[in-house]
């Protein structure tokens, strides 16, 4: 049994996809983590370890996540490949036969969305190619030498002989959030955002382009015939057959497209043009519109079977949940995550990590001087022979709070395999606590100070210990000076996982994920 999942199944779930996160029942998450990818390989900023699709897997992923931002519906947009104008370039033009058995005459793609058949100016307006000056001479398709520029509804033909056609104009918003290297956005709920250009559909979705592949010879007389019928299985459409001195077809102009066309043939029989005994037949190509017309459904018509998710980092207060500091190698996207009540997720960001207020043992400014390490491990005596343990992941000596993770390997795996082996930290994972029991204490080592959970302390916002009049907002609730991360681990599903060379988060910077899921 011969059988294929088409381009237009692909498209259809890039679109259910966008739908799904615009509906408000439905929660999405971008997520930072993983601050000790050397751990795992120590060469991963070189080579990053490729991401491994499993229950295991995952389960490991959760436990390195750091924070999670909200993918709101204004952040997911479909987008296809960026192709920028360029002066000497031969770019393919639309045909609607393109297949494995008819490639693109220029890139040889046996895929019209694979193929160069638009591209965007310099004034971020995308043009279709409906003809690139394909001829006898030109079979492969002229060089293109003139920028479009226009914004007419109806195509243009430029100089170098290309016919575009307008599209869109990218929004200065939607360049800034969707554009990358590789991609550039389509602009979403087309019919309504572009009415003009989609009620001008119509207009387009009859014939524009009859291409010449054969010229014919002992044709005449010399003369240009008008009203040549297009026969197929649609109505009205007539072109304008010239025939030259050299008894070859010159040019063919569609000068009524006419409707309802799926295929079609230029009617040369009963045109006038006479074919004597030494004639041979010249070979014409009717170039059928999309379903609907050119503009009609900007996604069918270029491809859009990707989909790019935005999401940015801010380093400042208003986003206490992401800290500085530590670095991060892994990026992903979480569907329907909890919060620990196992309601959903609905907040703008979350911290994913345990945190502890901390205070001097001797000192209430203890802290200030203390030093904390990333990914080193902590640990807290809470009974006889049981001890916490966590790593650290950013410690502030303003606030006196230090954040902190747990993965497998505390509980006696390994890193790179997952395989279980002999560990100083035993099997069994406790949590710190700040009521520990009569042969526990309250001490976490940070360099050579020691310092304790602030029992005292409750709330999501504390003074600097500088100065006393500047307040801090700590992203967590505490209670009783320690803090549980505000999503549930292991709940909602990962969508996606990239594993990247490593980054240090700092002050000054700000961090936009993009993440194209490509269906």
């Amino acid at each position: 049994m011969a059988a294929i999942i088409t381009d237009q199944l692909r498209i259809s779930l890039a679109n259910s996809f966008i739908r799904s996160v615009d509906n408000e029942e439905n929660y999405y998450y971008a997520f930072i983590g993983l601050p000790n990818s050397s751990d795992y390989d120590s060469n991963w900023d070189r080579v990053p370890l490729s991401p491994i699709d499993s229950f295991d897997n995952q389960n490991d992923i959760w436990d390195t996540i750091l924070a999670l931002k909200r993918i709101n519906s204004e952040d997911v947009v479909n987008v296809i490949r960026k192709i920028v104008w360029s002066s000497g370039n031969v770019y393919d033009m639309y045909r609607h036969d393109i297949s494995r058995n008819n490639p693109t005459n220029v890139t040889k793609q046996t895929s019209l969305y694979f193929s160069n058949f638009y591209v965007m100016n310099r004034d971020y307006r995308v043009y279709i190619c409906l003809s690139n000056g394909t001829s006898p001479e030109y079979p492969n398709g002229k060089t293109s030498l003139e920028e479009p520029l226009f914004t007419d509804l109806e195509p243009v033909e430029t100089s170098d002989g290309y016919v575009w056609k307008y599209l869109y104009t990218i929004a200065p918003n939607d360049i800034l959030k969707f554009e990358s290297i590789h991609y550039i956005p389509v602009p979403k709920y087309w019919e309504s955002t572009n009415e003009e250009m989609y009620l001008n559909s119509s207009s387009s979705g009859q014939i524009k382009i009859v291409v010449i592949k054969d010229r014919g010879t002992n044709l005449g007389p010399a003369n240009s015939y008008t009203d040549v019928d297009i026969l197929g299985d649609g109505t009205g459409a007539k072109a304008t057959v010239t025939v030259g001195n050299d008894s070859k077809i010159e040019s063919v102009y569609i000068t009524d497209g006419g409707s309802g066309y799926s295929h079609g043939k230029v009617d040369l029989e009963t045109s006038g043009i006479i074919f004597g005994a030494n004639s041979t037949l010249p070979e014409l190509d009717v170039i059928i519109p999309p379903k609907g017309g050119h503009g009609n459904n900007i996604y069918r018509e270029l491809g859009a079977h990707n989909v790019l998710i935005y999401a940015r980092i801010e380093n400042n207060q208003e986003d206490p949940d992401f800290t500085i500091g530590n670095k991060i190698s892994r990026v992903g996207l979480i569907e329907n995550p909890l919060t620990p009540n196992d309601s959903f997720l609905t907040k703008n960001s979350a911290c994913s990590t345990y945190s502890l207020k901390l205070i001097g043992i001797n000192s209430t400014t203890d802290y200030e001087i203390a030093v904390f390490d990333n990914n080193t491990v902590i640990q807290q005596t809470i009974g006889v022979g049981i001890t916490a343990y966590g790593k650290v992941v950013s410690y502030d000596n303003t606030t006196g709070v230090l954040k902190y993770w747990k993965d497998r390997t505390l509980s006696g795996f390994d890193t790179g395999t997952y395989n279980q082996v002999d560990s100083i930290y035993g099997n069994n994972v406790y949590e710190f606590t700040s009521t520990p029991s009569d042969d526990g204490n309250l001490v976490i080592q940070g360099g050579s100070i020691n310092l304790q959970i602030d029992a005292s302390f409750t709330g999501i916002s504390t003074t600097s210990s500088i100065n006393s009049n500047e307040e801090y907002n700590l992203g967590q609730t505490f209670e009783d000076g320690i803090a549980l991360p505000e999503v549930k681990k292991y709940s909602g599903d990962i969508l996606y996982i990239d594993n990247r060379p490593s980054i240090t988060r700092s002050s000054n910077q700000k961090e936009d994920i993009k993440i194209v899921l490509q269906f």
